[in-house]
């Protein structure tokens, strides 16, 4: 049996789980979660695809504690 692979853009697929999700994630959460699909996944392009999600204006990060981030969905897509 034929197995197909659907390849969907890092920064796509993070804002389908924060849909999924009621629009929020800590950052640790979402790695995990990522990570899990994509084994291969570093934490500077994470950060990266983060950061140029929210400069995009897609999502919001703010800081919890010093370590820990709070990832937001504030615009549907």
């Amino acid at each position: 049996m034929q197995q197909n692979w659907e390849i969907i853009p890092l920064h796509t697929y993070i804002v389908e789980l924060l849909e999924k999700n009621k629009g929020t994630y800590t950052d640790d959460e979402l790695f995990k979660v990522l990570k899990e699909k994509n084994n291969d996944l570093s934490m500077r392009t994470f950060n990266k695809t983060l950061m140029n999600l929210e400069v995009s204006g897609l999502v919001r990060v703010t800081y919890l504690t010093k370590k820990k981030r709070n990832i937001e969905l504030i615009a549907n897509t």
